[in-house]
């Protein structure tokens, strides 16, 4: 029953995680490269602000998930980005899917994983 368990649990974390990943990479690289900022902040450095803010997990995803919900200048930790690139626009995503993909940057480390690229 222990491993059936385990295995259910291990299966559901990396359903969870490659899910993050693919909505992560099939819609904010669109603007958040991962190590370079261009016409966003990189997500290395949003993530940064972020864990700096918010080194919880649950208060993390809670508060990014929130914010990218309804983008507005008052609620940003990240004025100067703000300053540099303008608010981000709002998008037409589900909580439940951004909560998933803030999910996936709090576990992610952008730098670790592209250790080979540039971009």
């Amino acid at each position: 029953m222990k491993r059936v368990a385990l295995f259910v649990f291990l299966f559901y974390n990396l359903h969870a995680n490659e899910s993050g990943s693919l909505l992560f990479h099939g819609n904010c690289v669109t603007c958040h490269y991962e190590l370079q900022d261009k016409s966003a902040p990189s997500m290395l450095h949003v993530r940064e602000r972020y864990l700096q803010a918010f080194p919880k997990k649950e208060d993390f995803v809670a508060y990014m998930s929130t914010w990218v919900l309804h983008p507005n200048e008052e609620g940003s930790i990240m004025q100067d980005a703000i300053k540099k690139y303008e608010l981000m626009p709002q998008l037409a995503f589900e909580k439940e899917v951004l909560e998933e993909i803030t999910s996936y940057i709090y576990e992610t480390d952008f730098k670790k994983n592209n250790k080979n690229n540039s971009y």
